[in-house]
């Protein structure tokens, strides 16, 4: 069979190196009680320094809107953020961490921080240097992508399926 796709999957090697790198962290984050997404809505809200938007957070953490509405609940149960409406617009929330979150976050930060010094050691400081280089310069292009025109394709039939 001839090869008809020149170029590697690039969207696969971000996933397969998004895993190698996530799995030197995952036991860290689930040691402490939290799932990868909690430790995720954790780290970006601690990192701005200020309550976030719930529209921020699905941006910044990678997270779909109704996945990231159960996360939020639950983390709220948790007593790990509280959210609030903005006064201006009902519509927005603002998540904002609690004192429990940040103490978890202070216990959590060291051992992460270990773990990237024994990433760094692993590869080599350089590499993960030129990861960052790279992955910064990429999601800092201004320009979106062209999209290729799709093909007319013939849609099967819808199936109505009858009630008994």
């Amino acid at each position: 069979m001839e090869k008809s796709l020149q170029r590697r999957n690039l969207a696969l090697l971000m996933l397969q190196g998004r895993e190698k790198v996530m799995g030197n962290f995952r036991r860290i984050v689930s040691h402490h009680g939290l799932t990868e997404q909690q430790w995720r809505v954790l780290r970006e809200i601690g990192n701005a320094g200020q309550p976030m938007e719930q529209s921020q957070l699905c941006e910044t953490c990678q997270i779909l809107s109704p996945s990231l509405a159960g996360v939020l609940a639950r983390m709220e149960e948790m007593g790990l953020v509280e959210r609030t409406r903005v006064d201006t617009d009902q519509r927005r929330m603002l998540v904002a961490l609690t004192a429990r979150s940040r103490a978890l976050i202070e216990s959590i930060a060291p051992l992460v921080e270990q773990q990237y010094a024994y990433l760094e050691e692993a590869v080599g400081s350089a590499t993960v240097t030129e990861l960052y280089r790279a992955l910064d310069a990429f999601l800092a292009q201004p320009a979106k992508v062209r999209l290729v025109e799709l093909p007319d394709v013939p849609r099967p039939a819808v199936r109505v399926r009858k009630s008994a």
